[in-house]
C-alpha cells in the first residue's frame, strides 16, 4: 500500500476535523440540495488549489452546500483535488482540478452564479475515465456532468478556458499565421528574452521564466520552465534540464531551445496529448544560452563568417566546458579503493583557488537547489551524441573507452536521441558525422577525445543527474535559412530524450511513521553508483530493462532490499517505495558512506516488485492502495471513490 506524502497529512487531519458535505451512500450519490441559487453574494476566491482558475469571485453556499471557505478546504472533495495529480501520475492535470474547482468554488459574476458547461465535463470524463479505471477508483460524484453542470442555453462557461487561451492582443500574430507559428531566425539576447517571457506569459499556468544568475558581463542566465505547477518541485515529478550555447559560437542549440519552448507552449494549448502528458508529469527547464557574452562576440561576426573559436569562451576567456571541477580523476582513485563510495564526490577545496566563471557557479548552484534527474548539453561542430566519461581513465591516453558504472543506461539515453535523428541515421559516411556511423552516431566521450573539467562528468559524479552531450551539426553558426531544417531534425529527438526521464524506477523512502528520509541512498546491485533521495524523500533511478536488486539505506536504519523487474517496453517509471525501520540495538557498526554493505544486520529476503503494469483491482474486500491517502479523514472518508 502506498503511504500518502507526508506534506498532505496536515490537510488530511484538518479535513477529518471539519468535514464538508458527504453524499448519501446509494445509487444516486450526491449531497442534499442542488446547485447554488442563481442569485448570490459574490466574495473573493481564496482557495489555494483553485488559485489559477479564470475568475476571482465565488459564492456560498456552494453546490455541495459548503457554507464557508473553511468548510470547502476541510472537505474530502477538496482533499481529493489536492492529491489527484499524484494518484493519476499527472494525467488529466490541471484539467480535472479546474473542473472540480468549478463546483467547489462556483463562478460568481454580477451577483449571480454561473455553472460550468456540461459538454466540457462530458468530454473530460470520456478522456480521463481510463486513468481512474487504471487505479480502480470511481468517478467523483461531484463531477457528475448531469447534476452540477448545465448547457449553453443556461449561459454556462468553459472552466478550462484558461488552458485554451491564445496570445494577448498586442502579441497577436498576423491572421495568415497559425498559433503554432515559430519564426526560425537567429535571436539576439534581447530578442531571446522577449520570446521566452512572452511564451511564459502565454502559457502562464504551465510555464514561467527565472534567472539562475548572471554572466560575467551581467546578462541574466534566463531559464524557461514548464510544469503543471511552475516554480515548485512536485513530489515524484522528475526534473529535466536542457542547456544550450555553453560555447558562445555554437548557436544551433540556443535556437533549438528557443523554438522548443514555443512549441511546448503552443502544442499544450492546442491539446496535443503527448505534450500535455509530458508537461503534466515532468518539470522541464530550458536554458537556451549558458554563455550569452560569448554569443554576442560570435554574432558580431555573423553566420558564415564566424571562426572556429571566436566567441567560444566567456567574457573572461574561459572555456565553460573545461571550467567545472575535475571529479573524474578523484573517481578513478576511489574506484580502486575497495568499498569506497565513488558517487556524490565533493568539490575539492583547491578548485576554488583557480578562476571559476560566474556562469559555472550559477550552474552548480542550480544543481544544488533542484534534484535534476536527466540533462543534455547542446553543442555544435560535429553530428554525434557523446556520454560520460569525457576524461580518460588513463590521463595520458587522448582516446580511450572510459565507461561509467551506468554504461548501459547512458547508451540507451544517447540512442534515444540519435536513433530518431534522420541525419544521424543517414547511411552515408561522407556526410557530417559520417565517421561515427558504424557506432550508431553515439560514442563514449573519452573514446572520442579526452578532456577534464567537463559539465557532463561533473553532473554524474557530484549529483544524481545523468547528462549527455549532443553535437547538432558541423557548422557552429549555421545560416538562418538552415535553422528550420535543423529544427525538423531535432524536434523529435529532443522530445524522445526528455521522455526517457520516466525510465527505471521512482518512489519514496520513509521511516515507519511516514516521515520522509532525505539523503537516503538507493543502491543497485552490480552498479557502483548510488543516488540519494531529495528533501521530500522522493527519488528517481534511471535503469535499463531487466531484473535489478535495489537497496535503500540510511544511517540509523536497517537497509531494505527489493527485487524489481523492468520490462523492455515499459515507458513509465515503476513505483518502488521503501519504509526503513530503525536499527534495533547497539551502536552503528559502520562509517557512513564508506561501504556498500552495512555489517551487523540480519539478512533480508528481497521483495518481488514487478513493474509490468498498473496496480490491479483489489480482491477479498481490501481497500485499493490509494485509500491510505484518506484514512485520516475518519468517518468522512470518501467512500464514494470505492467501486465496491
Amino acid at each position: 500500500m502506498r503511504p500518502p506524502p507526508p506534506l498532505l497529512l496536515t490537510m488530511l487531519v484538518l479535513a477529518a476535523a471539519r468535514p464538508g458535505c458527504e453524499p448519501a451512500w446509494g445509487p444516486e450519490g450526491g449531497c442534499p440540495g442542488s446547485a447554488a441559487s442563481d442569485s448570490a453574494t459574490c466574495v473573493d476566491l481564496q482557495l489555494q488549489s483553485c488559485g489559477d482558475v479564470a475568475y476571482n469571485r465565488t459564492a456560498f453556499p456552494t453546490p455541495l452546500q459548503h457554507r464557508s471557505r473553511a468548510a470547502v478546504e476541510s472537505s474530502s472533495e477538496y482533499v481529493l483535488l489536492s492529491v489527484l495529480h499524484h494518484l493519476l501520475e499527472g494525467q488529466c492535470n490541471p484539467d480535472l482540478r479546474l473542473l472540480g474547482c468549478a463546483v467547489l468554488a462556483p463562478r460568481c459574476e454580477g451577483g449571480r452564479v454561473r455553472r460550468p458547461c456540461r459538454h466540457v465535463c462530458g468530454a473530460l470524463r470520456e478522456a480521463c475515465q481510463p486513468a481512474f479505471d487504471a487505479i480502480d477508483m470511481a468517478w467523483p460524484y461531484f463531477l457528475d456532468c448531469g447534476r452540477y453542470f448545465s448547457g449553453p442555453e443556461e449561459d454556462c462557461y468553459d472552466p478550462l478556458e484558461k488552458l485554451r487561451g491564445g496570445l494577448d492582443i498586442e502579441e497577436a500574430l498576423p491572421s495568415s499565421h497559425p498559433h503554432t507559428f515559430i519564426q526560425f531566425t537567429h535571436h539576439s539576447y534581447a530578442q531571446m528574452v522577449r520570446v521566452l517571457k512572452r511564451t511564459a506569459a502565454r502559457c502562464a499556468h504551465v510555464s514561467k521564466t527565472y534567472s539562475i544568475g548572471r554572466s560575467f558581463d551581467g546578462r541574466d542566465l534566463l531559464v524557461i520552465e514548464f510544469s503543471s505547477r511552475p516554480g515548485q518541485h512536485e513530489l515524484m515529478e522528475p526534473e529535466v534540464k536542457l542547456i544550450g550555447n555553453i560555447h558562445g559560437n555554437e548557436v544551433a542549440g540556443r535556437e533549438m531551445l528557443i523554438y522548443l519552448a514555443q512549441y511546448l507552449c503552443s502544442e499544450y494549448l492546442l491539446g496535443n496529448p503527448r505534450i500535455q502528458r509530458l508537461l503534466n508529469t515532468t518539470r522541464i527547464h530550458l536554458l537556451p544560452s549558458m554563455n550569452p557574452d560569448g554569443y554576442e562576440v560570435a554574432a558580431a561576426e555573423g553566420a558564415g563568417y564566424n571562426g572556429w573559436t571566436s566567441g567560444r569562451q566567456n567574457a573572461q576567456n574561459l572555456d565553460l566546458n573545461r571550467n567545472f571541477p575535475d571529479l573524474t580523476s578523484e573517481y578513478y582513485r576511489l574506484a580502486s579503493v575497495r568499498g569506497a563510495r565513488s558517487d556524490h564526490i565533493a568539490i575539492p577545496q583547491h578548485y576554488w583557488w583557480g578562476k571559476v566563471a560566474p556562469e559555472t557557479k550559477a550552474i552548480m548552484k542550480w544543481m544544488r537547489t533542484i534534484p535534476f534527474v536527466l540533462s543534455a548539453s547542446l553543442h555544435g561542430g560535429d553530428l554525434v551524441v557523446s556520454y560520460p566519461f569525457d576524461f580518460s581513465k588513463h590521463p595520458q591516453e587522448e582516446k580511450m573507452f572510459s565507461p561509467t558504472p551506468d554504461e548501459k543506461m547512458f547508451k540507451l539515453l544517447a540512442r534515444a536521441y540519435a536513433d530518431v535523428h534522420p541525419m544521424m541515421m543517414d547511411r552515408s559516411e561522407n556526410r557530417c558525422g559520417g565517421n561515427f556511423l558504424k557506432r550508431g552516431s553515439i560514442i563514449n566521450g573519452a573514446d572520442w577525445y579526452s578532456f577534464t573539467g567537463g559539465m557532463s562528468d561533473f553532473n554524474y559524479l557530484h549529483s544524481n543527474c545523468f547528462e549527455i552531450t549532443v553535437e547538432l551539426g558541423c557548422v557552429k553558426f549555421p545560416p538562418e535559412e538552415a535553422l528550420y531544417t535543423i529544427w525538423q531534425h531535432n524536434k523529435e529527438p529532443l522530445l524522445n530524450f526528455m521522455e526517457m526521464v520516466h525510465r527505471g524506477i521512482k518512489g519514496m523512502v520513509m521511516d515507519k511513521f511516514g516521515k520522509p528520509v532525505k539523503n537516503a541512498r538507493i543502491l543497485v546491485k552490480g552498479i557502483r553508483h548510488d543516488i540519494t533521495t531529495a528533501p521530500d524523500g522522493d527519488y528517481w533511478r534511471l535503469l535499463p530493462p531487466g531484473a535489478h536488486i535495489v537497496i535503500a539505506q540510511a544511517p540509523g536504519y536497517s537497509k531494505v532490499i527489493k527485487k524489481v523487474i523492468i520490462p523492455a517496453r515499459m515507458k513509465r517509471a515503476g513505483r518502488v517505495d521503501f519504509i526503513l525501520q530503525p536499527l534495533r540495538t547497539g551502536p552503528q557498526k559502520f562509517l557512513p558512506g564508506s561501504r556498500r554493505g552495512w555489517p551487523g544486520e540480519e539478512p533480508q529476503e528481497p521483495d518481488q516488485d514487478p513493474l509490468g503494469a498498473r496496480r490491479q483491482p483489489t480482491t477479498g474486500g481490501s481497500k485499493p492502495w490509494w485509500w491510505s491517502y484518506f484514512t485520516s479523514l475518519g468517518q468522512h472518508q470518501p467512500r464514494w471513490l470505492l467501486k465496491y
